[in-house]
């Protein structure tokens, strides 16, 4: 007996063909349906975020559900030396002041030529907390919270050139033009916060990074999510109401341009684009009343101040970084969905104001270290004591790490993009872990070596996203935050 039958030219399936044929089809989309629920597939659609333009701000549901609901990024613009603070090397200290072994023949060149001979960490490292993690006496107040930090010794990066760099670890790209993690983030999640930015970005007092705004810019991504840039000690200007204009005329007004609004959108109903500036100009007008607030730290208390190192009359720059860190908490507790801290910048005439430490390590560390170390170590204390830090991932980076050497005639280690720390700490990750491990002199990843990529990946995944999947179309290409790389740490989920 045919399976098939002819008509009139076509070939039809005979009763018995199609069920068999039919129940073959239904195993296959059964099949379908049990890898995609349990993330097994090899191709998934991306997914878009349905943002509606009206609110572009408007909290959005991630792909599943989320350890944490905000980021902190605290940016240690200009590379500081993972040797000299957080990657303990015992041979390191034992071969101080000789050769590094290399091939025979072999001379150790890096980003600003030959280089010299080893050289043990400046500052002493020491065991820490109940861990005993080792870290160094540069930063002690950092040391202490040991126990409750996340450590990727493994990290390495693409670029040895400062730019590239840090365009790497903010955007997921060494060239410019792509959109910073910030602006991923709250593209895909919006806000929980109504009346302050969803992104802000906080320039160190001496500064802005090399790259500039480029690291909180929204490149091709809608211009709503683009990063806001200002810090404690210069606030988002122009806020302030004239004095000449009386609090009630400047309701009175804001009350007007509202009517007219609402009339305009009106006529040209079902106007999106309309809809969105409107929205876009009262989210502004809401946002100059806040931003103001909470820039405002008269309210803060002197024990606040005190724990920060932001009384320091001592210590301006560690006083006005202090002031930095408690302007990120403020905004963090306000629901801000994405904060990018910078220590370190590049501004003329303060010398090397960032970790950049090629000539006088030694001498520039000594400035440098205290300035990061009791405000951020505050910071983390009063996130914790707030209950902040259990829905807050805290993510401490840099664009790469320094040489295990010194340069040739100098005395201060060259970039090193070969293997460098990082840390995590708060919400969906382990306490008091390391992963991952440089070779013995903290020269190169050699156990588990991790990119930006992965790192990028898992601050997505435990935002609830799933790097792959998150895209936004443009110029001809699905473009992500890890481009086609990239696979989330999971041994550091806790």
């Amino acid at each position: 007996m045919h399976n098939e039958l002819s008509h009139a030219g076509r070939h039809m399936l005979d009763r018995r063909s199609f069920l068999q044929w039919g129940g073959t089809g239904l195993s296959g989309i059964a099949l379908t349906a049990l890898l995609h629920e349990q993330r097994l597939l090899g191709s998934e659609p991306p997914i878009r975020p349905l943002i509606d333009p009206s609110q572009p701000y408007a909290p959005r549901t991630p792909h599943f559900p989320a350890r944490a609901n905000r980021v902190l990024m605290i940016f240690c613009s200009g590379a500081i030396s993972h040797i000299d603070t957080f990657d303990y090397k015992p041979e390191l200290v034992r071969r101080h002041d000789t050769p590094m072994p290399t091939a025979s023949g072999e001379q150790l060149i890096t980003f600003q030529g030959e280089q010299g001979n080893l050289i043990k960490p400046l500052w002493t490292f020491r065991p820490r907390g109940e861990s005993g993690t080792m870290t160094s006496d540069l930063l002690p107040h950092l040391g202490e919270l040991a126990d409750e930090l996340c450590f990727i010794h493994s990290m390495t990066a693409k670029s040895n050139t400062h730019g590239p760099a840090e365009s790497q670890m903010s955007t997921g790209f060494t060239l410019d033009g792509f959109p910073g993690i910030g602006a991923w983030t709250t593209y895909a999640l919006g806000s929980e916060c109504r009346d302050l930015p969803a992104f802000v970005a906080i320039p160190d007092p001496r500064g802005v990074p090399q790259n500039g705004p480029r690291h909180w810019q929204s490149a091709f991504l809608p211009a709503a999510f683009q990063g806001t840039s200002f810090n404690a000690d210069r606030p988002i200007p122009n806020l302030t109401r004239p004095a000449s204009i009386s609090a009630a005329a400047d309701i009175a007004t804001r009350d007007f341009l509202a009517q007219l609004n609402e009339d305009h959108l009106a006529r040209h109903p079902g106007d999106t684009d309309l809809a969105a500036r409107i929205s876009a100009y009262e989210l502004a007008a809401k946002m100059q009343l806040s931003a103001a607030k909470v820039a405002d730290l008269s309210d803060e208390s002197a024990d606040t101040l005190k724990a920060y190192g932001a009384d320091d009359s001592s210590n301006s720059l560690k006083a006005r970084f202090g002031r930095n860190c408690i302007l990120a908490r403020r905004l963090l507790e306000r629901g801000v969905r994405f904060v990018q801290l910078f220590n370190g910048g590049y501004a003329m005439g303060e010398g090397v104001g960032n970790w950049d430490g090629h000539r006088k390590i030694a001498e520039q560390y000594a400035v440098h270290g205290p300035i990061l170390d009791q405000p951020v170590a505050g910071l983390l204390r009063d996130l914790k004591a707030r209950g902040l830090l259990a829905d807050t991932l805290v993510a401490f980076v840099t664009e790469f790490g320094r040489m295990p050497t010194f340069q040739k005639g100098a005395n201060g280690r060259d970039h090193n993009p070969a293997g460098f720390t990082v840390w995590f700490a708060g919400a969906g990750v382990k306490r008091a872990f390391h992963y991952g491990a440089t070779d013995e002199f903290g020269y190169k990843a050699v156990e588990n070596p991790a990119t930006i990529y992965d790192l990028h990946a898992t601050i997505l995944h435990l935002l609830g996203l799933d790097h792959t999947r998150l895209s936004f179309y443009n110029n001809g290409i699905e473009r992500r935050l890890t481009d086609v790389h990239g696979h989330v740490i999971r041994q550091v989920l806790s």
